[in-house]
């Protein structure tokens, strides 16, 4: 299964790691340098949710981020995901 929100349509992203080697300068050292830059990859906070819509009288279980959440607790189930296609 993907890892992607039913909601925000929040995805992994792209992103680096710095690798670093030496003492910094103001610590003392003759500084940092530079050893290699590697590719990372940021996940989004999805969980696994089966949330009740009154409206519908019925469980809707969804994949959603942490922030979506929050969204559906502030405006309520039925309305958002209506918004988002998945009623």
């Amino acid at each position: 299964m993907s890892r992607v929100c039913s909601i925000t349509k929040a995805k992994p992203t792209k992103g680096s790691v710095i690798h670093r080697r030496g003492l910094a300068k103001k610590k003392g050292g003759i500084g940092q340098h530079v050893t290699k830059v590697v590719s990372r990859t940021f996940y989004p906070n999805l969980q696994h949710k089966r949330i009740w819509v009154p409206e519908e009288n019925r469980f809707v279980t969804v994949k959603l981020t942490a922030r979506a959440l929050k969204t559906v607790n502030k405006n309520g189930a039925y309305s958002t995901l209506k918004k988002a296609g998945l009623i």
